[in-house]
């Protein structure tokens, strides 16, 4: 793919991540949740002070925002000008790697859209919803990886009530997962190290995006969840 046209795909990707669902759908039921609750324009703010339900569906919105333009890359990417490397059975590709290098850029763009949004002078959410999105569009590579990972935050969220430190958990395993599983796909070392460095690059931006939640759970001022339970 010419790098015109890569510019092209990375400009729509980041400006995907970019749409701030959870400051629009805050308007709408006429709160602007930057000011209120954690100030933080993401779902988890917005289902505290517009309720659950609309917490949910910008997670739904804040997921696909990173899905979608990863995983039509993806699909261009494959079937158009990589197809060959599938050998027509689902073979993974092993020679070469500016390929993912392409892909993991375009899902580093829309998380960085979503961090810094141009919509809201460049401040934004926290990432882990579009990261969340955007591991999953790298399919299969990241996918599973991605699911295992969402899993890990349910699981650590409904355990100890703070969606703070489950994204923080969640956003270290991916790159971990992300090794087993590009090495299980038969990768070969200059694809698996631009996959496990993305989502080892992703993971360090959460938990950057999440200091102020690490740093209030050290001085026990962390709220936790009300749809935790442990509330």
């Amino acid at each position: 793919m010419s790098w015109q046209a890569y510019l092209v795909w990375f400009v729509a990707a980041f400006l995907s991540g970019s749409i701030p669902f959870a400051v629009l759908i805050g308007r709408a039921k006429g709160v602007d949740i930057r000011k209120v609750g954690s100030g933080n324009p993401g779902a988890t703010n917005l289902g505290r002070t517009a309720g659950k339900k609309w917490g949910f569906v910008c997670f739904v919105l804040d997921v696909l925002k990173g899905l979608l333009p990863v995983l039509a890359f993806g699909f261009v990417l494959m079937v158009r000008d990589f197809g060959h490397a599938w050998n027509g059975q689902g073979e993974a590709p092993t020679e070469g790697f500016g390929w993912a290098l392409q892909w993991v850029g375009l899902a580093l763009a829309a998380v960085l859209g979503h961090m810094f949004s141009p919509w809201l002078k460049f401040k934004g959410g926290k990432g882990a919803a579009t990261g969340l999105g955007s591991a999953l569009g790298l399919f299969p590579f990241v996918t599973v990886p991605g699911v295992v990972g969402g899993l890990v935050w349910l699981a650590v969220a409904k355990t100890t009530g703070y969606v703070g430190l489950a994204s923080c958990v969640a956003a270290a395993s991916l790159p971990i997962l992300t090794l087993i599983n590009t090495t299980a796909l038969g990768l070969g070392p200059g694809p698996v190290a631009v996959f496990v460095g993305i989502t080892a690059l992703l993971a360090a931006l959460v938990i950057w995006r999440h200091r102020g939640n690490l740093k209030r759970l050290r001085a026990g001022t962390e709220p936790k969840a009300k749809w935790t339970g442990k509330a």
